[in-house]
C-alpha cells in the first residue's frame, strides 16, 4: 500500500491568468505557492497527481537543523520558526512538534562526527548536546542496551507527511489563491525571452513567473526547456507500524534504524541512507556528475530494477505539447518497495526495540528521492529563460525545509530581501567541478 496521505478538494476553474503559477505540489511547491499567496500575489498551484502524493508523504517527517550541511541550515533553522507560524496561520494541525532528534550510537567516529558538528553548530546559535554512555543509555531505554554515546538537539523536531502538504495547501486557498491537482504542466510558453504562461493539459494560464518545483520530474521538464538540470533519483523503502507500542522516542537515529511516531500513534521505520539505484536514461546522462557522491555513499546503494525507467520520470525524450506527457501517463510514482529492504529494516527495529516485537505492519512503500550532485537543491532563476525559476533537488531533505525554502522562493519571485543568500543554490555551480563537496548530511 501507498504511504497514508489525506486527499483535499481543488479549484473548481483553471483561471486564466495569475501572477505566478507553481508547478508541483510536494511540500516546497506548496509553501512556496502558500507564501506568495500570503504576500497578496494571485498564484495558481497545479499538481499533474494529488498534492502531496509523492516523496512528501513517503518520508520520516523529520524537521531538523542537526547534522545538516552548512549550506541547508540556514533553511532548516528558518523552517522550524515557519512550522509553528504556518500551523497558527491556518488553524490545522500539520503533527508539528519540537519533540527533539535523539541519535544513539556505539561508534566513536560517528560521535566525534556528531560533536565537531555541534561545535560549528553553536555559531550559528544552534543548541544540540552530546551525551556520554549514561546519558545515551538513559535516554535510549528501550532499546535495552549501552550505548557509547549520542546527541539530542531539543529545539528540532516532526511534522506529519501524511498531511501536512495538503493542509499547508488549504492555506493557499485561504489567502486567495487556487489549487488544481490531475492538472499536468505540459510547457512553458515564452515571448521575447520570457514566460508569458503555462500549457496545461486543461488550458493555458497566463503568467509571467514560473516555479517548477515538480521534485523527481524537474530535470526532465527542464529539458523541454534547454535548460540542464544535473538530476538523479534513488528509490528508498519505509514502513509503518499499527499504534500500541509504549515508551519509544518519536524520533530515534542509529546506523542500525531511524523510527519517526506518527500522529496516529503508530512509527514510520527506515534506515537511513539505504536506497535502490534503479537506471534511467538521465541518470545515464549525468552519470558523472555523481561519481563523488556515489564514491561516498556505495555501501548503503543496492542496484535497482526497470521501474524508474518505465515510470518515465527521467526521460530524456522531448514531448508534444498537444498531446498526453509522461506526467499524465504516471500520474503518481507510487514505485515498488524492496522487499529485502522491508524485511531487514523490520527485523532490525523489531530486534533494537522490543516493544516493536509484536506491533502489526500497517503500510509499506517506497519513493524516489531526487538528488543533485552534491546533496544540496537548486533554487535558482533560469538562466536562459527570465520567469522560470527552479526549485528541486531537495535530496530527501525537502520536508523539514520546505517551509524555509518556499518562503525564500516567494521572496525571491516578489523581489523582497530573501532571510538567505541563493548563491549556495543557483544552477550554475554545476558548470564547474562539484568534486568533494557532497554534502555529509
Amino acid at each position: 500500500m501507498p504511504a497514508p496521505l489525506i486527499c483535499i478538494p481543488s479549484t473548481p476553474e483553471l483561471p486564466e491568468s495569475t501572477d505566478a503559477v507553481v508547478i508541483g505540489g510536494g511540500i516546497v511547491g506548496v509553501c512556496a505557492a502558500y507564501f506568495m499567496a500570503r504576500q497578496g500575489m494571485k498564484v495558481a498551484l497545479i499538481e499533474k497527481g494529488r498534492i502531496g502524493a509523492e516523496q512528501s508523504s513517503r518520508n520520516w517527517g523529520w524537521c531538523r537543523q542537526q547534522n545538516r550541511d552548512a549550506r541547508e541550515l540556514p533553511l532548516a533553522t528558518k523552517s522550524l520558526d515557519l512550522w509553528e507560524e504556518i500551523t497558527a496561520d491556518i488553524g490545522e494541525d500539520l503533527g508539528f512538534k519540537r519533540c527533539g532528534l535523539l541519535y544513539l550510537s556505539d561508534n566513536q567516529a560517528e560521535i566525534d562526527g556528531w560533536s565537531k558538528w555541534r561545535d560549528f553548530a553553536k555559531g550559528e546559535g544552534v543548541i544540540t548536546h552530546m551525551l556520554s554512555a549514561s546519558e545515551a543509555t538513559e535516554r535510549g531505554e528501550s532499546t535495552y542496551k549501552q550505548w557509547l554515546g549520542g546527541v539530542f538537539s531539543p529545539s528540532d523536531g516532526i511534522a506529519d507527511p501524511s498531511k501536512a502538504a495538503p493542509l499547508i495547501a488549504k492555506g493557499i486557498l485561504k489567502h486567495g489563491g487556487s489549487i488544481h491537482q490531475f492538472c499536468a504542466a505540459r510547457g512553458i510558453e515564452t515571448q521575447a525571452g520570457k514566460v508569458s504562461g503555462v500549457i496545461t493539459e486543461k488550458g493555458v494560464i497566463k503568467t509571467s513567473q514560473v516555479v517548477m518545483a515538480g521534485g523527481a520530474w524537474a530535470s526532465s521538464f527542464c529539458h523541454q526547456l534547454g535548460i540542464r538540470f544535473p538530476q538523479s533519483a534513488v528509490r528508498s523503502s519505509a514502513l509503518s507500524l499499527m499504534p500500541g507500542a509504549k515508551g519509544i522516542p518519536s524520533a530515534l537515529h542509529t546506523s542500525e534504524i531511524s523510527i519517526t511516531g506518527r500522529s496516529n500513534g503508530g512509527y514510520t521505520l527506515a534506515i537511513s541512507g539505504f536506497a535502490n539505484v534503479d537506471i534511467t536514461p538521465q541518470q545515464l546522462r549525468f552519470a558523472s556528475y555523481f561519481i563523488p557522491m556515489f564514491a561516498k555513499r556505495w555501501k548503503a546503494l543496492s542496484p535497482g530494477d526497470l521501474q524508474a525507467w518505465q515510470a518515465g520520470h527521467e526521460t530524456r525524450k522531448k514531448w508534444a505539447l498537444d498531446k498526453p506527457t509522461p506526467m499524465e501517463k504516471n500520474r503518481i510514482l507510487d514505485p515498488s518497495p524492496s522487499r529485502k529492504m522491508i524485511e531487514l529494516t523490520l527485523a532490525r527495529a523489531r530486534k533494537m526495540l522490543p516493544e516493536l516485537t509484536n506491533i502489526p505492519v500497517q503500510n509499506a512503500w517506497a519513493g524516489y528521492i531526487d538528488s543533485t550532485p552534491d546533496g544540496v537543491p537548486v533554487i535558482d532563476q533560469a538562466s536562459n529563460l527570465s520567469g522560470f525559476l527552479i526549485a528541486a533537488g531537495f535530496s530527501g531533505h525537502g520536508f523539514g525545509i520546505g517551509p524555509g525554502a518556499g518562503l525564500l522562493i516567494a521572496q525571491m519571485i516578489t523581489g523582497k530581501n530573501t532571510f538567505v543568500e541563493n548563491k549556495q543554490y543557483q544552477l550554475s555551480r554545476f558548470n564547474k567541478s562539484s568534486w568533494g563537496k557532497v554534502s555529509e548530511f
